[in-house]
């Protein structure tokens, strides 16, 4: 049997669904698939970089854009884009 991983503070299980979503705005455009986003909670940036789903399907996201990231709980500076909201 396989044993859960759990956070030493509280004692919670932590697994691959545990990503924290958040949303953002894109500010700037880096080489290699990867964004500088500036969350609207706390207005800390990330470097996040486009989901699979979105390069396979050729979605485009440009300085401005509203999207939805993907944070996890081990490195809060990194993050995955996996939506663009569209008409924000």
């Amino acid at each position: 049997m396989k044993k859960e991983r759990t956070s030493p503070e509280t004692h919670e299980s932590l697994n691959k669904d545990t990503a924290i979503r958040v949303l953002g705005i894109v500010m700037e455009s880096l080489p290699g698939n990867l964004f500088h986003v500036k969350l609207e909670e706390n207005d800390h940036k990330v470097v996040a970089y486009l989901a699979g789903k979105l390069m396979q399907h050729k979605i485009w996201v440009l300085p401005g854009d509203h999207v939805t990231v993907e944070l996890s709980p081990y490195d809060l500076t990194r993050g995955r884009i996996v939506w663009r909201n569209p008409g924000t």
